[in-house]
């Protein structure tokens, strides 16, 4: 059978040897296990427990005593002992204060009694204060003042602290170097000043036990005003009081040296001990603001004279005080269980300590010794009770009692006189296994009487002793850095007179864990991915496992740690833990993620003024990267909140700033802290906020004085935005007056934008100047700007009006300036008026239509150009004189001839084909001819690039007919007008593409039909002609059936309108290569000889093989058009 020893096990055994035990199975006296302490609070509500439990063979029986004498618990109906237990339960209904008392618990059997201590039993009492209605406390500001709190007393003893109330809030008294809370609980004010009558003072009290808190009745504080808090008062103590004290204090209890001082100003405490400067060690605190020295364990090192001293400026006090340290008896060595053989020597050991010295007594079975049996091989020595020569009548429970005036201690050890064989205690065989180099100890725990002699070996060979192997008393072999031929069986023999017994311990050594490849710490960026590695040799013949730990919990079972996209949550320390059977490793490494700050906190506003305030936050964690800035945002908005501007930026080092702001402004802030990851999520916004109002800032701008009447003139400016008012009720005060001028300034308030200026002369100028005013005061002014009241109509013209430098196009014109006075205002610019009244071609019609132009320069000769004219034509013009609102007298009109020019391009070019081999062209006169046409140019070529012809014509000819090569060539013309001083603008057209004869015999039928409004009506037969011949064209053999025909009558075939004028919607073919577009789709217009500017594509048909026979019918040319609808 093998069992498996942990290595913290092992420690454990290697640092503490055991004691002999005792097998229960062996008759042995009493032994107290458990028992209550000395001091037991019990709440009497519950079932009141007072524990004892024993050991022993025989079992003991339980009995119980009550101030010293036999409690029959039998008899009592509220008590009873558990089975088997001496633990006393009490269910005290009825007056369970008749319970409050000291208790001991005792174990007998045939061999003994064991005695507990003596336990005192106190009823947990809930504590209630006084309902007491207290007196508000007078004291005049400058005094000092305590207020006591008294709590009730427990047990157990209450913590105390105060508070300040006033409504609606409660808060804690902060202690300072004014204000202190005593040990007793009582609230000290070295000095009264006026604020400590705002709130309400209360004393609280937590009592342990229960964690109950308790709270008095509030005192009310009123301080008086006086003179003599002026003048200041020299120290006196208000604890301790007077010049010396003394404490005594128990050696390893709390001690806590207090002084406080009144006065004003208040005093500064110092402390010296036994006439030096009193030096704080780690063992002892000074705490509130100096007044106090707490040491939590006292000793007798911290004896002496302490003398704490109180300064000011008006005075200085001293006192001291005596420590005197006394102990409560403690053990030095305790007694212990002795078990003997017959005829074996024997001594108990009862030493303590303690001061006074403690008193040692003994007692047998709970009788003294003095007064028990006496037995002439017992003898008491001191702190010792020898035994010679035992024998079965020394067999009892003893008990040492050690006591001075501050307490007792009380110990139990029997003496067990038996004869007994030696035993092996626990497992046998057992098989374990350990780890190279460390300590191995084998467990041979026994049992005899007389002690047996214990022996350890290797394989029953030798004994075991020294060097690595150590043997302890309580049979267990220690073997130091432990070696692999270690390995092997151990064989543990115990012998004595009466007999021997052995066993063997079989131990296999595996090599340790050893861990190569650590994790290492890192410092990485949110975001990004970590691996940590862990690397391990060990054993091969025991299986490793491997856990990941974050921050001691487990994470995952993998050698090494993967972690994707890490975050803040991802941050911590990562173990990890190689262990088998036998032994554990373990490597740590600290995972650092840098990330974006986290958003600051507590924003705080302090100081305000008109324009300033101060901003305060606690910053926030900056997440491992330090902040470099902050981002203060404002929301100033109160009609759309949320909507958050930037301020300014601070340094990451600030966390309060003055904020300078506009005034009478609501704002909310919040805070940005940004750091080399990016910027936090925003604060939460702080309280709103408002400044106080201001005088205006800003100066009105655009100001300016227009007149809008002859008699008047309008002062206006742009509005200050509803953030520069700074304060309510703004309005404007606007100030005038004439300019070069001895007259004072006249001003007016208004809350409008523009300000009337009535009865002032024309066209006068003006000072003017405007402020902002608002309830908090005036702005500034703004600078000075000039105005002009309002203009009239200029009494005068323009004289000499005359023109030079006649050209085609434009013409000079020059005229004498008017005087400033007769302008009646601001000169704006003199305006030409002229328009075309003829044309030199008496035949030429012309558009009369005025125009004008601007001439704004002031100069004493004054001309300017007049350009766009048309050639050949008979002008008039005039000119007068504008200020800014009206134009004055026109001056007398002149006539002016402009010379010939080169004429526009020809109107209505036109191409047609009327035969199958030739080309028609003709055109009409220019729009503009600007002056006598002398002929016209024509220029025409074929689309392949073939030589460039030109044609030139008198100006009787518009027309000319060209004969084609073949039927597909396509022709570019273009045709000018010519007077005497050259050619004018070219007019080019090209020529249709017609593809099939049907299409020439479309275009010539379009043309007949054109001539319609022209000829005599009996004409249309021709149109049915054309009409049959489109019909037959879209319904010929080569369509597919089926297929939706190309042809419509509204595509191909033409329709007659009611005013004998035909329009059709041509569909042009994919085969259009046409080079001139003509216009961009619609209507295509016809040409008075019924050609057009078009083009037609379709089905090649010859004329010849349409049908004209049938049921068609042309007796009357209206018919066919009605059977075409």
């Amino acid at each position: 059978m093998g069992t498996l020893v942990e290595p913290a096990l092992l420690l454990l055994l290697w640092q503490s040897v055991w004691a002999l035990d005792i097998p229960l199975e062996v008759r042995q006296p009493p032994t107290i296990i458990k028992q209550s302490m000395k001091e037991h609070i019990v709440d009497p509500k519950d079932t009141m427990v007072i524990e004892c439990e024993a050991k022993g063979n025989p079992h003991p029986i339980f009995s119980w005593r009550r101030n010293g004498k036999y409690f029959n618990v039998a008899r009592d109906s509220q008590a009873s002992m558990r089975r088997r237990s001496g633990t006393l339960d009490i269910y005290a209904k009825n007056n369970p204060e008749q319970y409050e008392a000291e208790y001991q618990c005792i174990a007998s059997n045939e061999y003994g009694s064991a005695y507990s201590n003596k336990i005192r039993l106190q009823l947990y009492r809930a504590p209630v204060w006084p309902r007491e209605i207290l007196e508000p406390v007078v004291v005049s500001a400058g005094l000092p003042l305590v207020l006591s709190c008294d709590p009730p007393p427990g047990p157990p003893k209450p913590e105390t602290y105060w508070m300040s109330s006033s409504f609606p809030t409660m808060q804690a008294v902060r202690p300072d170097r004014r204000v202190s809370m005593g040990v007793n609980g009582d609230l000290y004010f070295s000095n009264v000043l006026i604020n400590d009558s705002v709130a309400d003072y209360c004393c609280n009290a937590r009592f342990p036990y229960k964690n109950v808190i308790q709270q008095k009745m509030p005192v009310v504080v009123k301080v008086l005003t006086t003179q003599q808090s002026a003048i200041g008062a020299a120290p006196t103590w208000l604890s301790p009081t007077g010049s010396s004290s003394s404490i005594l204090v128990l050696q390893g209890e709390e001690l806590l040296l207090e002084c406080i001082a009144a006065g004003m100003p208040t005093p500064r405490i110092t402390w010296t001990k036994d006439g030096e400067d009193l030096a704080v060690t780690s063992r002892m605190k000074v705490k509130n603001f100096n007044k106090m020295i707490q040491i939590p364990k006292a000793s007798f090192d911290d004896v002496g004279e302490y003398t704490c001293a109180a300064t000011n400026r008006l005075g200085y006090i001293e006192h001291t005080i005596t420590v005197r340290v006394k102990a409560a008896p403690f053990w030095l060595e305790k007694p212990t269980d002795l078990i003997l053989a017959p005829e074996e020597n024997g001594r108990l050991v009862c030493r303590s300590d303690g001061a006074p010295r403690p008193t040692i007594s003994w007692s047998i079975n709970g009788e003294p010794i003095e007064t028990a049996d006496p037995q002439p091989n017992r003898q008491v020595s001191g702190d010792t009770l020898i035994f010679r020569s035992v024998s079965a009548s020394n067999t009892a429970v003893y008990q040492c009692n050690a006591s001075n005036q501050f307490g007792y201690l009380l110990a139990n050890a029997f003496v067990n006189v038996l004869h007994a064989t030696p035993r092996i205690l626990g497992p046998r065989n057992e098989l374990t296994k350990v780890i190279e180099g460390s300590h191995a100890l084998l467990d041979c725990r026994y049992f005899g009487s007389p002690v047996p002699e214990l022996r350890w070996s290797k394989y029953g060979q030798g004994n075991l002793e020294g060097n690595r192997f150590k043997t302890h008393s309580n049979g267990t072999l220690e073997i130091k850095r432990i070696r692999i031929e270690d390995q092997g069986t151990y064989l543990c023999i115990i012998s004595n007179i009466a007999g021997r017994d052995e066993n063997q311990v079989r131990i296999e050594v595996k090599e340790p864990i050893i861990i190569v490849t650590k994790p290492q710490s890192m410092k990485v960026m949110r975001g990004t991915d970590v691996r940590l590695e862990c690397g391990v040799k060990a054993d091969i013949t025991t299986p490793v496992t491997t856990n990941w730990l974050k921050n001691k919990k487990i994470s995952l079972d993998e050698s090494n740690l993967v972690i994707t996209n890490v975050n803040r949550g991802d941050e911590g320390n990562y173990t990890c833990v190689i262990k088998n059977e036998l032994d554990q490793k373990s490597a740590s490494a600290h995972l650092m993620v840098m990330d974006r700050p986290n958003p600051p906190t507590n924003l705080e506003l302090s100081d305000p003024y008109e324009r300033t305030v101060r901003l305060s936050w606690v910053p926030g964690d900056s997440n491992h990267s330090p902040i470099t800035e902050y981002l203060v945002q404002y929301d100033d908005d109160d009609w759309l909140p949320g909507k958050w501007r930037n301020l300014s930026t601070y340094p990451g080092t600030l966390n309060s700033v003055i904020l300078h702001l506009a005034p009478f402004s609501y704002y909310e802030f919040r805070v940005i802290a940004i750091n080399e990851i990016g910027a936090s999520r925003p604060s939460r916004p702080s309280t709103r906020f408002q400044t106080s109002g201001a005088p205006p800032d800003v100066i009105p701008k655009n100001l300016k004085g227009v007149g809008t009447w002859r008699n008047n003139m309008e002062i206006s400016w742009e509005p200050l935005t509803y953030r520069e008012w700074n304060g309510p009720k703004l309005k404007y005060l606007v100030w005038w007056r004439r300019r070069d001028s001895r007259e004072e300034w006249k001003n007016a308030t208004t809350k409008w934008l523009k300000y009337y200026i009535y009865d002032a002369d024309t066209f006068t100028p003006y000072e003017l100047k405007v402020q902002a005013v608002n309830d908090f005061g005036m702005g500034p002014e703004s600078p000075v700007v000039i105005g002009y009241s309002g203009e009239d109509r200029p009494i005068a013209a323009p004289l000499n009006l005359r023109v030079s430098d006649i050209e085609s196009t434009q013409v000079t014109v020059h005229w004498d300036t008017v005087t400033r006075g007769s302008i009646m205002g601001e000169l704006k610019e003199y305006k030409v008026y002229y328009w075309r009244d003829s044309s030199q071609l008496r035949w030429h019609w012309v558009n009369r239509a005025m125009k004008s132009k601007s001439f704004p320069d002031d100069v004493p000769e004054p001309s300017g150009t007049v350009t766009n004219l048309i050639p050949y034509s008979n002008y008039k013009m005039y000119i007068v004189v504008a200020n800014n609102r009206y134009e004055g007298p026109p001056s007398n009109s002149i006539h002016f001839s402009t010379p010939e020019g080169v004429p526009s391009a020809p109107t209505s070019f036109r191409i047609q084909q009327r035969h199958l081999d030739s080309i028609y062209v003709d055109w009409d006169l220019p729009a503009e001819p600007n002056g006598i046409i002398t002929g016209y140019s024509l220029k025409y070529q074929t689309g392949t690039g073939e030589e460039l012809r030109v044609e030139e014509f008198p100006p009787n000819t518009t027309s000319f007919s060209i004969r084609r090569y073949d039927r597909y060539t396509r022709y570019r013309f273009s045709v000018a007008a010519r007077t005497r001083l050259g050619l004018g603008e070219w007019h080019t057209e090209e020529s249709p593409h017609y593809t099939t004869e049907s299409n020439l015999l479309l275009s010539l039928c379009i043309n007949t039909i054109g001539l319609v409004e022209n000829k005599h009506f009996e004409v249309l037969n021709g149109c049915c002609l054309c009409v049959l011949v489109c019909l037959s064209v879209r319904s010929g053999p080569e369509e597919p059936r089926g297929e939706i025909p190309r042809y419509s009558y509204s595509d191909n075939c033409l329709l007659v309108g009611q005013k004998k004028t035909l329009e059709g919607i041509i569909l042009r073919s994919d085969s259009d290569d046409s080079l001139v577009e003509y216009g961009e789709g619609g209507e295509i217009p016809f040409n008075e000889d019924g050609s057009f500017i078009g083009q037609y594509t379709g089905t090649r048909r010859d004329v010849r093989e349409l049908d004209f026979g049938g049921s068609l019918e042309l007796h009357s040319p209206m018919n066919t058009i009605y059977s075409l609808a």
